[in-house]
């Protein structure tokens, strides 16, 4: 079982570990202020949009192939259903 495990660094910017069936990889992230609660609703964390995210991603390509450091918003310009599915993930 991969599991994803989500770590703040600082405002906005969090790294992402990914281990389990395949090799383990370190991502760095940030998250534009809001984004969270405009995809989930109040109440959102960062943290947990961060960690869906990563889960979608998982299902749409193995770990190697996300990118070391991006800005979260970046993964609608490589799937376009993202956003819509978060946002029914975080029960928006």
């Amino acid at each position: 079982m991969t599991a994803v495990t989500v770590t703040k660094q600082s405002v906005g910017r969090y790294m992402v570990e990914i281990t389990g069936d395949r090799e383990a990889t370190t991502h760095r992230v940030e998250v534009p202020e809001g984004l969270a609660e405009q995809l989930g609703g109040s109440g959102t964390s960062e943290e947990r949009l961060v960690e869906e995210s990563f889960r979608y991603l998982l299902e749409h390509e193995p770990n190697t192939s996300i990118l070391r450091t991006f800005s979260i918003e970046r993964i609608g310009d490589y799937f376009p259903g993202w956003g819509a599915e978060i946002a029914r993930r975080l029960g928006a």
